[in-house]
């Protein structure tokens, strides 16, 4: 029988290994091979291959009709990006079946992805997927298949000007409790850009005014928001990405962050193109406050997949180009030590007042970036030019130079 003599039955994608991932991005070539290992000689109808690619969403609702009654929602839908069909062992014509000896038999195939495809998604409610998958056809046999996935890759460029604007927001919030008025909270916060790519840090500015008569304490986060859109409805799962939690502010008093630093863990790109599934990202600050709901503030984010070009494009701000780009630092001869976190170093209210930068005027507009590209400015600062105390005052006993002779 044909088990007997099919010894292996797979699909390979060029440049990748067997069991390894293969990544493509949109309008690229797709090769590969699918390999037969034969133990014996054994007949054979065609060999048919597929490459398939869809964004698909199901999920289920309770609905209630009365007292009693109940029954469930369903919600699906799919979108098509991708489907080829190739034929790579045709049957012969006068209708008879094909005989292939023993060993290893390769059929190469080669097709090409659409210009416009979504990022492939694994969420709880839907996916996207790409896949290959061959099938064998056998006289008086069942069809023997085998299936390859593969991932797609939506490039996004955050080197454009939309992606490259500074975010910034402002909130305030009144803290109430059995009716008495506790006094308000206020939060302001900016980033430098919308746009950052995963293993970047985001240096977050705020201000957060405490006028309650409670301490309160401040957070940021990193959120993905997972749409799925199915017959006009829609289904939402959030989750918190990455967060860092600020000291307590005390009742009168008030926090500055000076670029406080948020990395962006290994997460998936955005997805903002697909109809029925979507990917987005945000950045919220909030405050806890006692006895009272949160105060949140959210910044809009794009997670992609080209980074920052060093130096690339003069939309972008200094602090930008710092974030990606301190391999001058390397070329500092007795590189000192490295400074500590921002979070160990300024731990009071008066530890922030004695690291607040200058004025800008007294700077005379030199320094553009973010906080710690000060703290870099001030700690390799050379020696100055001059001195206001001469070393070398003139002598009593001489008489002054007319400055007309």
């Amino acid at each position: 029988m044909i088990f007997d003599r099919l010894k292996r039955f797979f699909i390979v994608l060029e440049g990748m290994e067997r069991d390894g991932p293969a990544a493509f991005s949109p309008g690229q070539a797709v090769s590969g091979r699918v390999v037969l290992e034969l133990a014996a000689a054994a007949r054979l109808g065609a060999l048919r291959l597929r490459a398939m690619g869809a964004a698909r969403v199901h999920w289920t609702e309770s609905r209630s009709a009365g007292s009693s009654t109940a029954y469930t929602q369903s919600y699906s839908d799919q979108v098509e990006f991708l489907s080829h069909r190739d034929t790579l062992l045709a049957p012969p014509d006068n209708g008879e079946v094909t005989v292939l000896q023993a060993g290893r038999h390769e059929f190469p195939f080669t097709f090409q992805l659409p210009e416009t495809l979504a990022t492939s998604f694994e969420g709880k409610h839907g996916s996207v997927r790409y896949w290959v998958k061959a099938k064998l056809h056998r006289p008086w046999s069942a069809v023997k298949k085998v299936k390859k996935e593969f991932t797609v890759i939506e490039p996004i460029d955050i080197n454009t000007p939309a992606l490259l604007a500074p975010q910034a927001g402002a909130k305030e919030k009144l803290a109430r409790a059995w009716y008495c008025n506790r006094g308000q909270v206020s939060v302001t916060a900016k980033i430098d850009r919308k746009g950052y790519t995963p293993g970047e840090v985001i240096p977050i500015f705020a201000e957060i005014d405490n006028c309650t008569s409670r301490a309160v304490v401040p957070k940021a986060a990193i959120i993905q928001t997972q749409t799925f859109i199915a017959r006009g409805t829609k289904k939402q799962k959030k989750s918190v990405v990455t967060s860092i939690v600020g000291d307590s502010i005390a009742a009168g008093k008030r926090e500055v962050w000076h670029g406080r630093a948020l990395k962006i863990p290994p997460v998936g790109p955005s997805i903002l193109q697909c109809r029925i599934i979507q990917v987005e990202y945000s950045l919220k600050v909030c405050v806890d406050i006692p006895g009272t709901s949160k105060l949140l503030l959210e910044l809009p984010l794009v997670i992609g997949t080209i980074p920052l070009h060093p130096f690339g494009s003069r939309t972008s701000s200094v602090s930008s180009q710092c974030s990606v780009n301190l391999d001058w630092l390397s070329t500092i001869p007795e590189q000192p030590e490295a400074p500590p976190e921002y979070s160990a170093v300024v731990s009071s209210p008066e530890a922030e007042q004695s690291l607040a930068p200058p004025c800008r005027s007294e700077l005379g507009g030199i320094l553009e970036g973010p906080f710690f590209a000060y703290i870099q400015e001030f700690r390799f600062r050379p020696p100055p030019l001059y001195s206001e105390i001469d070393p070398n005052p003139p002598s009593d006993n001489i008489r002054p130079r007319c400055m007309t002779c």
